[in-house]
């Protein structure tokens, strides 16, 4: 997937600069993140969904007349999820209970995008949008400490959908998931976690 995406930024930036037809923006994004601690061992420890917010600054390079473009965010993301702990003896006599996970990361998501353009005048309106890429996730501080071994780097793979609104503002959902994983327990022979997470948010490109 990695080299399927390498290889097709690589023809676009190509024709972009053979080109010169590239427009290059930037903007401001704020959202919410749904996380889903997940277990590689799914009946170690009951675990639900929680929210947690995102914001950051976007930009993108669009090629003219194709609709392609690339595009890299900065964003701070907080990604929690609850776990009941208390359900097992070993982390019980330690005290923990339903206890919310939270790592907070510095994330950088590099999409290729498409916009589909060719509405008979509409994009200027409304205009649908799709994309993908890798993702890599700088954990900043994560609690629980004494119950979690946290990975200081995680790369998820990225994918969303969305709208542009009168060529200014993109609202998009989408749904990333760590490849490798995102923290492991100490204790129970250090059963893996990984992150899924589904999100919502909203980009102001500045002009």
């Amino acid at each position: 997937m990695k080299k399927i995406f390498l290889l097709i930024a690589a023809v676009l930036l190509t024709t972009a600069a053979a080109t010169g037809q590239t427009t290059s923006r930037w903007g401001i994004t704020a959202g919410a993140t749904i996380n889903e601690v997940h277990f590689k061992q799914k009946d170690i420890v009951p675990s639900k969904r929680a929210m947690g917010p995102q914001v950051g600054v976007t930009g993108e390079m669009n090629f003219s007349g194709i609709g392609f473009g690339v595009e890299g965010s900065l964003l701070y993301s907080l990604k929690q999820g609850k776990v009941n702990y208390g359900e097992r003896t070993v982390w019980s006599t330690l005290g923990a209970g339903n206890e919310t996970v939270s790592m907070h990361y510095l994330d950088v998501p590099l999409h290729l995008k498409f916009k589909y353009h060719r509405l008979g005048g509409i994009e200027s309106t409304i205009m649908p949008l799709a994309y993908v890429g890798p993702q890599f996730s700088f954990l900043m501080h994560g609690n629980h400490s004494n119950l979690n071994k946290y990975s200081p780097v995680s790369v998820y793979l990225d994918m969303g959908i969305g709208f542009e609104l009168m060529e200014r503002v993109q609202l998009r959902g989408g749904y990333n998931f760590s490849i490798g994983q995102s923290f492991h327990t100490k204790m129970l022979d250090e059963n893996v976690a990984k992150n899924r997470t589904w999100y919502f948010n909203l980009t102001w490109f500045l002009k």
